[in-house]
Formats: structure tokens, sequence, C-alpha cells
């Protein structure tokens, strides 16, 4: 690996900044909808302080790979928002990597971490199917920008696939899919709710804030429609509806509790 010994030591002094960085702390019922990413890198000093800064976010939940055949089976067992990968692997170029997970079907956005500065190596990377790269050393918060940035861009993608309590949500499909890959078709419009739903940052949102994202600008529309269509989400995704524990009414809105 190219990076040398006091990179860990400079992740970690970046700490102090981290208060002013991540924004308040999420309430409790927010703490599911942390994304998932999967951390590549052999260094382990390196590994354990990035890890640990991008948990203080609490925005993030990590898994933690040290090589490159490491990484193949983590990314065969689970679905990532976003990949950390290091150029410098002990048993494969990380670009290369990155190439063979694009080909395996990884979606999410790829972020490569190198040592080199040079246009050439960039070039490299992103011709492998980087989404983004950042040479080393860097500060935190710039990383912890650009994660955010791929992250917002990708949920707006047709290849955004979240984690919404049992189920895998493919908002481009308009489906969920059960954990024994079971398919449950939804309809448009149950499919906006959702995405909706999913990116609300205050976790309740108001029935004619709901209303007039999924709907526009609409006389025809009431609450009575959005309620209609709540109904029949429920029907769908909850394994008892009269008892609602994923789509969750609020005083004066819903939230998801994925």
């Amino acid at each position: 690996m190219l990076v040398k010994p006091v990179w860990a030591a400079h992740v970690l002094e970046n700490a102090i900044v981290i208060a002013a960085v991540i924004g308040p702390t999420k309430r409790e019922s927010e703490m599911s909808n942390l994304k998932k990413i999967l951390l590549v890198d052999d260094d382990e000093d390196l590994r354990e302080a990035l890890a640990e800064q991008l948990l203080m976010t609490e925005e993030f939940d990590v898994f933690e790979a040290g090589n490159g055949a490491e990484a193949i089976v983590k990314a065969k067992e689970a679905i990532y928002d976003l990949v950390i990968l290091d150029v410098g692997l002990p048993d494969t170029d990380g670009r290369e990597l990155c190439r063979v997970m694009r080909k395996q079907g990884v979606k999410c956005p790829v972020v490569m971490l190198t040592g080199h500065d040079t246009d050439a190596d960039t070039i490299l990377g992103l011709d492998a199917g980087a989404n983004d790269y950042v040479t080393k050393p860097f500060k935190f918060p710039v990383l912890l920008a650009r994660i955010r940035a791929q992250l917002r861009q990708h949920e707006q993608s047709e290849d955004a696939v979240f984690q919404l309590g049992p189920y895998t949500f493919k908002p481009a499909t308009k489906m969920l899919i059960t954990e024994d890959d079971r398919k449950i078709r939804l309809t448009e419009k149950e499919t906006n709710i959702l995405k909706f739903l999913y990116r609300a940052t205050d976790g309740v949102v108001p029935r004619d804030v709901l209303l007039h994202e999924v709907w526009g600008y609409n006389a025809g529309v009431t609450t009575h429609t959005l309620e209609t269509h709540i109904y029949r989400l429920r029907q769908k995704i909850e394994p008892d509806p009269s008892n609602a524990r994923i789509l969750v009414t609020e005083s004066g809105g819903y939230r998801l509790n994925g």
C-alpha cells in the first residue's frame, strides 16, 4: 500500500471538526435509515480510524474489508449504499476490483482512495467504474462531503436501491423484494410515496406536504386520496396492516420505520 503510517493519525486529527460537520444527532426512529458503506483498505489503522469517523456521524453503518477477495465476498452477501475502495490493495489493484464489482452488478457509488495525484491515475480509476477519486492525504470533512454528494446523486438515479425494513426497495422497477425473493409490485404513486418518506430527513412528513410532493398542484386530490393509497400500501407491506410497524401514522402525517 502506498500510504504513509502517519496517515491514520492525520484522520484522527479531524475528530474535532466532526461536530461542525455531522449536524444534530438523529432520533432513534431514524437510525434504521443508516447508509451501508463497504470500506476496503489494507491499512488496518487507517481503516479503523476512518470507520470510526464515519460511525460518529450517525449516518452510516460501516462494513470493513482488508483485501480484494474479502471485499468481493462482502459485496455478494449484501447491498451497500456506497463503497470506499483503496487503489493499493495487497492482492489486487483497486481499479481492477472496481471493474469486477461493476461486472457483478454492484450499482452503488464507488469512491476510490489513492496516494497518487496524477490525471492519468484519476482517469484510470474513473474508467474502471469509480464515481469519484480522492487523493491521500485528505481531510475527513472533505471526504464526508464527497460521500454525501454521491449518495444524493445516486438516490435520484435509476440504479438506486434502498433497504426498507425487511424489503429491498427498487423504485426504478416499482418493486419491493422480500428476504425470500418474493416480488411485490407497486403503482407509480405508491412508489413515489415510499421514495419521499424514505428520503425525509425530519422523520414525520405532514399529509399536505406528501400530497403536494406526490400529486403536485391538483385541486381534485384530497387527503382522502392519500389515505386510500396509504391503506393499499399497508395491505402490501405490513404483516398486520391494522397494526402498522413500517408505514406509521404520526400526529399530522406519516413516517417510515424501516
